[in-house]
């Protein structure tokens, strides 16, 4: 193996070994997976860590996901990981997953499907083979890119606390505070080698977009210390929530009257005493608790969700992603995680309440609407690869690319939607148009609605916005399918 370089190692392994200690960590004797794609952050943390093995009394191993997503080169960095630790002497937990076909059969984004399959690997080593912590190489310009998203995306202050140091006490990130290029710098002069992965160059991805795009725009026109100023708004907001859960903690104790491992009830009254920014954090808490993430519950679930309670009715019930049903009896709130499809309970038990959805979608790509068991596909194309005699029909559109901007947002019908049909001119609200085309009360709520630029672009299977129709001077196409499932 390599020396380390002296001097640059002394002054990273002081920045790492003070993060650990910040944070908490480590504790002496701890028996620690580390996380190892190939790639040159979760190498550097690696080579980190043993270096640090001595310090803590580290024992480590290594944990190797091959997520079969590009054939050849995902298997070339499995070898790579493996033959690493061979010559470090160290275990090697190494597994292969389609993540494809789990995305396929789970409904997710890719993305998603990736994270999950990730983490739940991740987890099952570790508690397998009785490793007290699992780290990962993230730093801090993967933590300033992602503050940077999570404001395109208005997330409140937790989105805006970035990626967390240490997670449910397992998770540790010791390389938060370094810099990428002070972590590549840290390889090419001790001559250590990982692997490139080409797709973290492709732009058409978000992420790769802001790193390679709009980070150094930034830093070239309007804050060259951009990544430090993020990084800092990210540890104040960080700290900030930590002090907001000590706040709400005792209010969502005292509003709570029962919780079960699948449903949590609360006491309306009491929540209806609180200001509705603690309303929302109470919800939220809930929802975690019983879901396990927040993801794709949005800002406008849970005003939803209060709207229910101020204003009833009395006995009312919104359905939210992921199987999670709000209840609302009398006094009692009642917030659930079902264990069928909420499209399936309605079946069995008759009813047609209505539904609360909206999805976001960052890039061409697909969707499934859980609520109404639909499939969306978005698809970017030019003029010219148009097949021949390709025209719209109820369930596809094709929208002129240029007038459209992403993350686009499908979502169901509110009281107060517009929009201007196509070949009419002014706008006309939605409910009229549904009022003219006979569309019964109950199909309205589930119909999809898309769009751009927080306007109405598609009122899915009946009328585009003339504004973003395809005209001669047209060149770029995105054309969107509703499947129903």
């Amino acid at each position: 193996m390599p020396v380390l370089h002296k001097d640059l190692n002394k002054k990273l392994l002081r920045i790492v070994e003070e993060t650990v200690i910040a944070h908490g960590m480590l504790k002496e004797k701890d028996s620690v997976v580390v996380g190892v794609s190939g790639g040159p952050d979760s190498v550097a943390l690696l080579h980190m860590l043993r270096a640090l093995t001595e310090r803590f009394s580290l024992k480590l191993g290594i944990a190797h996901l091959n997520h079969d997503l590009r054939q050849n080169d995902s298997d070339k960095e499995a070898v790579f990981v493996e033959t690493l630790s061979e010559r470090l002497g160290l275990p090697c937990h190494s597994h292969k997953e389609d993540v494809l076909e789990y995305q396929i059969k789970n409904r997710l984004s890719l993305e998603e499907a990736a994270r999950h399959v990730r983490y739940t690997f991740l987890n099952s080593v570790a508690e397998a083979n009785g490793y007290h912590k699992i780290a990962l190489g993230h730093h801090s310009d993967d933590n300033a890119e992602l503050v940077l998203m999570n404001l395109f995306r208005g997330s409140g202050p937790l989105g805006l606390s970035g990626i967390p140091p240490v997670r449910d006490g397992k998770i540790i990130r010791p390389l938060i505070n370094l810099r990428r290029t002070e972590i590549i710098d840290f390889l090419n002069q001790n001559r250590l080698t990982y692997v490139s992965d080409a797709s973290n160059r492709d732009t058409r991805y978000l992420r790769n977009s802001v790193r390679h795009k709009l980070i150094p725009l930034l830093k070239s026109d309007y804050n060259p210390n951009i990544s430090d100023t993020l990084n800092r708004l990210s540890s104040i907001m960080l700290s900030e929530e930590a002090w907001i859960e000590d706040v709400i903690h005792p209010l969502f104790e005292k509003s709570v009257l029962d919780v079960k491992n699948d449903r949590i009830s609360f006491s309306v009254p009491m929540l209806d005493r609180l200001h509705t920014a603690a309303q929302r954090r109470i919800l939220r808490k809930a929802i975690l608790r019983i879901k396990g993430d927040l993801r794709r519950i949005s800002f406008v679930n849970i005003d939803a969700v209060i709207d229910l309670l101020k204003k009833g009715p009395a006995n009312g019930r919104l359905d939210l992603p992921d199987r999670i049903r709000i209840r609302r009896n009398g006094d009692v709130l009642l917030i659930s995680r079902e264990k069928s499809p909420l499209r399936n309970l309605d079946v069995e038990s008759g009813h047609s309440d209505p539904l609360v959805f909206e999805y976001k979608i960052p890039k061409p790509e697909s969707v499934f609407i859980e609520e109404i068991g639909a499939h969306m596909e978005f698809t970017e194309m030019s003029t010219e690869t148009l097949p021949d005699g390709c025209c719209a029909g109820q369930y596809t559109g094709f929208f002129d690319k240029d007038t459209l901007g992403f993350p686009m947002v499908v979502r169901n019908y509110r009281q107060g939607d517009a929009f201007r049909p196509m070949g009419m001119d002014g706008t006309q609200k939605l409910k009229k148009f549904f009022i003219d085309k006979k569309v019964p009360r109950n199909e309205r709520i589930k119909c999809p609605i898309l769009l751009s630029r927080n306007k109405i672009i598609w009122v899915v299977g009946h009328r585009a916005d003339e504004s973003v129709k395809m005209t001669p001077s047209t060149r770029n196409v995105l054309k969107v399918e509703f499947f129903l499932a």
